[in-house]
Order: C-alpha cells, then sequence, then structure tokens
C-alpha cells in the first residue's frame, strides 16, 4: 500500500461520523451528571418529566435550563426568563464563529445544522481537534454532537425519573462533574499546544480568571463570564502569531 493510500484512508477514518463519536466518549460523563442533576432539579420545581424531556431537547444548554428552573420557581415573568436565556446563551455565538471558518466549504443547511448542536464541551473537542490535526469534517462533527445531544436528552429525563428518589445530587458531586470536564479538556488542548504558544495561552486563561473577577464585582456573574469571553478571546486574537 503506498504512502498516499495510507495517509487517504487515515484521514477518512479522521473524518468519519463513528470518529465522532468516539472523539465524544470522554465527555459523555459530564452531559450525564449534569444531565441526570438537572432532571432532579428539574422535578423539584414542578416540572413534568415531559416539560424536562422537551426543555432538554429545545434548549439544550445546561447553564440555561438550571436558570429557567430557579426562575420558574421564583414566579418569574416570562419575558424575564426568555431575556435571561438569550443573555446566557449568547456565547454560542462566539463558539459558533470560531468554528465557522472550518466548515465554509460546506453549504450554509449544513453549517446550520452544526451550528445549532454545538455546546461547551463539543467546542472544547472539536478545538482539540483542530489542534491536533488543524481542520473539521462535517462528518465528524455530526457524529460528536449527535452523540452528545441525545445522551443529554437521556439523562435530563432519568433524572427526573429518579427525582423523587434523589432530592440533594450535590451529595454525590454531581454539581462538580462539568468543572471537572472542562479541566480535563483544557488539559488535553494544552497538552498538544506547540512549546512556543503555551506561554501564550497559559496568559490568556490567566487574564480570563482576571477579567471575570473584576466584571463580576459590577455586573452579574453571568455577564462578567460573557464580557470576559469577549474580551479576552479579542485579545487572544489579535496578539497570535
Amino acid at each position: 500500500m503506498s504512502t498516499e493510500t495510507s495517509l487517504v484512508k487515515k484521514e477518512e477514518v479522521a473524518s468519519s461520523f463513528v470518529q465522532g463519536i468516539k472523539d465524544c466518549v470522554p465527555t459523555l460523563l459530564g452531559y450525564t451528571s449534569i444531565g441526570f442533576a438537572f432532571g432532579v432539579v428539574g422535578v423539584s420545581s414542578n416540572l413534568s418529566v415531559a416539560e424536562i424531556a422537551l426543555l432538554s431537547a429545545l434548549v439544550y444548554a445546561g447553564a440555561a435550563q438550571f436558570i429557567i428552573c430557579s426562575m420558574l420557581v421564583t414566579n418569574s415573568p416570562i419575558s424575564a426568563i426568555i431575556l435571561t436565556t438569550f443573555i446566557v446563551n449568547l456565547r454560542h455565538f462566539l463558539l459558533s464563529a470560531s468554528l465557522a471558518p472550518y466548515f465554509s466549504k460546506y453549504s450554509l443547511l449544513k453549517g446550520l445544522g452544526i451550528g445549532l448542536f454545538i455546546t461547551d464541551e463539543s467546542f472544547g473537542v472539536a478545538s482539540n481537534k483542530i489542534i491536533k490535526s488543524g481542520q473539521l469534517y462535517d462528518r465528524w462533527m455530526y457524529g460528536l454532537n449527535l452523540t452528545a445531544y441525545i445522551c443529554w436528552v437521556i439523562s435530563c429525563v432519568t433524572g427526573a425519573l429518579c427525582g423523587n428518589w434523589i432530592s440533594h445530587p450535590e451529595q454525590y458531586g454531581l454539581d462538580n462533574a462539568l468543572i471537572a470536564m472542562f479541566a480535563a479538556l483544557l488539559v488535553l488542548q494544552l497538552d498538544s499546544v506547540a512549546p512556543s504558544k503555551l506561554t501564550h495561552y497559559l496568559r490568556l486563561v490567566l487574564y480570563m480568571v482576571i477579567a471575570m473577577l473584576v466584571l463580576s464585582l459590577f455586573i452579574s456573574t453571568h455577564l462578567a463570564v460573557i464580557l470576559a469571553t469577549i474580551i479576552v478571546a479579542t485579545i487572544g486574537v489579535v496578539t497570535d502569531k
């Protein structure tokens, strides 16, 4: 087998739908635990199993779903819930915009299909893929996104069904699973970064922490995270060499 043929086959494997599923597996523990916890919280917020399933399938954003539940409990107006959800999920515009150049060769419909299912976790996995291979593939993203989506909805529904028996998910550490997963994704990315850029990326992480802490003194935490992300992402783009 020639070297060229071998490289073509390796690229086909790396870009396949099945490989996208495999690359999603390390993040499934985070989806499962947080989704399960949301199901429990949803039941305690007087949502039915069907409502939790619809919320998970249509909103598909962990932080926003928890916020929606807390606002429902306090009888917040629908307009306030919609506005808050929009603000919290604004970061998805940044995530999609960051990945968009790698899918410019595909049709608008495919781009929308990929962008609608991007989450913080799938963005982390995709970023790691970019660092390693320098490109992304539509089939690979479908495998990654659909696996995560299905796992999330099933986990939320399972949590809802078990909500009557588990009233305090934090006792089992489920509230820290998302943090642990993001820490693991960060380590994987930094491990793949060239030494010449490692210092630059670590500096950006420090800028992010400082910006978020300073902004949180004046505005809500959710807005502080969004603004800090925009500011530091802009700095990263301008200073990246």
